[in-house]
């Protein structure tokens, strides 16, 4: 059987891989925040905040990345928002 590999809809080969700890992944998150995971954008895809409390959130990514992932709960030094980023222009499909 053949593995074929999942298209995005979004270029999120673009998006800087950013690690925990580092200076730009300490965020203020808040509900409906875009954010992606930061040290592997493609695999779970950008997702919107559902819910945020005590440096946790929950993130909805809606099956946008390689992993198909719903919903996860990440710290949120581990989450960099779109926004803070200036990276809106990835949103668009090409």
């Amino acid at each position: 059987m053949a593995t074929q590999k999942k298209r995005l809809s979004y270029r999120l080969d673009l998006l800087p891989v950013i690690m925990p700890f580092h200076r730009r992944a300490s965020n203020q998150i808040q509900l409906g925040d875009l954010v992606y995971y930061g040290p592997s954008p493609e695999y779970y895809g950008i997702g919107e905040v559902i819910k945020a409390e005590d440096g946790h959130c929950v993130v909805d990514f809606r099956g946008t990345g390689l992993l198909g992932i719903q919903k996860d709960v990440f710290s949120n030094k581990y989450i960099i928002p779109i926004h803070k980023l200036n990276l809106g222009h990835i949103l668009k499909s090409t």
